[in-house]
């Protein structure tokens, strides 16, 4: 999530920020301690730490800021088990307390770090989709050089079909639209190829639902080459196509500032181009810090949760718990729910 581009409520009051401790490949050490970071530059609001009360003392190393409270979860849901076994045996988990949080009102915003699985499998049962919502979908802004466009799913649906792609275009529609403020927003389904008629049997249906839906700004298809010509506002695809892709732009930003460093040091010359160069180089790492992304919200749950990468170190914990405070103010599953309600977003 851009949190530049977010428009948040006017007059917002505090939010409660729950935070899954107990999530992710370097917790509870480096979720704590970007939780911790947020929580003193925002002493207005609160955060809900959830998990292992011992873990979170250790790895704080000292007092927590004031407006952090830990809430006690006695076990976690670790990266490589079966979601559903594990929220069934585990059921006093970090992120099934945390998400009893988020539906008893106690909080505003969940942000996880854990199991993408586990984390959507917990939203949807303990929080309920929305109404007219198949499956909820992973959101996320990419960057382009005129501007982010939305790209979902990128991890909650592999098995996506037609119907849950024509219903993530819409969710994706009102995100860009609402929360990003574009107009009419143009919508793309991720393909193979231009022409209708390409790609996998689930975007040939999704394709003539939303021709005969006719309500979205629907432009047909586009290739991957074109995303980063900001040919769509947002882009509908699976969550492997999706996460294959957001993954695969983060790879290869990372591997030309590797190019780069490494043909600064060469030589004389090198330096010397760098000294000169210096400022436009940091601009584009600037545009291509993927951390600053905080995190993706889960579009079409009741509730505001927000997953992020499972290698997040404390860095990007401090954007995504601030990006879980915007998308509170936001209000954004009221945004879905309003232009979801009495329109016919399902098929038979």
């Amino acid at each position: 999530m851009d949190l530049s581009t977010v428009r948040t409520v006017e007059g917002a009051a505090a939010v409660r920020v729950v935070v899954d401790a107990m999530g992710g490949d370097f917790a509870p050490l480096e979720v704590v301690a970007g939780t911790a970071a947020w929580a003193r530059k925002h002493p207005a609001d609160s955060v809900l730490l959830v998990g292992i009360p011992e873990a979170i003392d250790n790895a704080a190393g000292g007092p927590l800021p004031p407006n952090i409270e830990v809430v006690p979860a006695s076990q976690v849901v670790q990266m490589d088990e079966s979601p559903a076994q594990a929220l069934k045996s585990k059921k006093d988990s970090s992120i099934v307390v945390a998400m009893d949080l988020i539906k008893e009102g106690r909080g505003d915003a969940l942000v996880t770090a854990g199991h993408s699985g586990a984390g959507m499998a917990a939203a949807v049962l303990r929080l309920g989709r929305l109404r007219g919502v198949d499956r909820p979908a992973l959101a996320v802004q990419m960057v382009t050089e005129t501007g982010p466009f939305v790209l979902l799913d990128i991890g909650a649906n592999v098995d996506a079909t037609g119907l849950n792609l024509y219903q993530f275009a819409h969710m994706g529609s009102i995100y860009a639209e609402r929360v990003l403020g574009v107009a009419r927003p143009r919508v793309a389904l991720l393909s193979i190829g231009e022409e209708k008629g390409k790609g996998s049997v689930a975007i040939q249906q999704a394709t003539q639902m939303l021709d005969e839906d006719g309500s979205l700004n629907f432009v047909g298809n586009v290739e991957g080459r074109d995303l980063v010509k900001h040919k769509a506002d947002v882009a509908v695809c699976d969550a492997v196509v999706g996460n294959v892709t957001m993954k695969f732009f983060e790879g290869l930003a990372t591997f030309i500032f590797d190019l780069w460093r490494r043909e600064f040091k060469r030589g004389i010359r090198g330096p010397i181009g760098y000294v000169f160069m210096r400022s436009g180089v940091n601009r584009i790492r600037n545009t291509f810090d993927y951390e600053k992304l905080g995190a993706s919200p889960l579009l079409g749950v009741k509730g505001m949760v927000l997953i992020t990468h499972g290698s997040a170190k404390r860095r990007m914990i401090e954007f995504a718990v601030e990006a879980g405070a915007t998308a509170a103010r936001a209000h954004i599953p009221d945004l879905i729910a309003d232009d979801f309600k009495g329109q016919a977003r399902t098929k038979a």
